[in-house]
């Protein structure tokens, strides 16, 4: 498995079909076969980081789901 924004392998599961990358602190969530990248604000609410990704790159095979 690698992080679709940095492209580290510091990756943990936190959930059932959910993980968070320890090097640039996004978390993962593989719904249907696509990864969904969120950033944890501060005061705990998520923010998703999907538009900033082309689809080719969130796919959860290229990036070893």
């Amino acid at each position: 498995m690698k992080c679709p924004n940095c492209s580290g392998k510091n990756i943990g599961k936190i959930g059932a079909s959910q993980y968070y990358c320890w090097n640039c602190f996004i978390e993962l969530s593989l719904e249907n076969g696509r990864l969904s990248l969120s950033q944890v604000e501060e005061d705990g609410t998520l923010t998703t980081l999907d538009d900033l990704f082309e689809a080719k790159d969130l796919e959860a095979k290229a990036n070893g789901f």
